[in-house]
């Protein structure tokens, strides 16, 4: 089910992908579900309902299901985008919490084609780049309750490990056997 108006139409494998998600218990655990993920994988929609798992001790959404709901999904759709040629990490996060959230809210997670082009140049320029993705909590009227920035992290593997062996550090990052 979309929550915003998008030309993009979900796969059996972003379908699939979708319901993993939604049962992963971290994720679960947040009480966001995602509604939709586009089949280029570039288009995400979460919502948030106030419920047993999301309520505070003063009758709203918590400030950590608000934030924790949104968290990984920027680095995840440039990790699926970019392949396993390269390293996405989460550097930072900003949060302002606008209004408490007393129902539903959604929001948007939108990768573009031009996002995706300058940060492949910039990492063949550069090996690494960091960079700041916007976000927004709302209703279904458009009222705002929560906005985040998210700072990304990416880099091609190969840069990477080298930049990691210069400081005798071990990689953290186990890159998945994908076909």
């Amino acid at each position: 089910m979309k929550l915003y108006t998008s030309d993009k139409k979900e796969s059996l494998s972003s379908w699939w992908l979708r319901f993993r998600l939604n049962h992963w218990p971290c994720l679960w655990c947040t009480g966001g579900k995602i509604q939709f993920i586009s089949s280029d994988l570039r288009e995400l929609h979460v919502s948030l309902k106030k419920n047993l798992r999301t309520l505070n001790r003063v009758g709203t959404i918590y400030g950590g299901s608000i934030y924790s709901s949104v968290d990984p999904y920027y680095m995840l759709m440039m990790m699926w985008i970019l392949g396993p040629d390269y390293v996405v990490w989460d550097k930072a996060a900003k949060v302002k919490f606008v209004r408490p959230i007393l129902d539903k809210v959604k929001i948007r997670f939108l990768i573009t084609e031009e996002l995706i082009q300058k940060t492949k140049q910039d990492i063949l320029e550069k090996g690494e780049i960091v960079f700041d993705l916007p976000a927004k909590y709302e209703d279904e009227e458009g009222t705002v309750y929560a906005t985040f920035e998210k700072t990304i992290y990416a880099a091609s593997k190969e840069f990477y490990e080298k930049k990691l062996a210069s400081k005798n550090m071990t990689s953290a990052f186990k890159p998945s056997k994908r076909s």
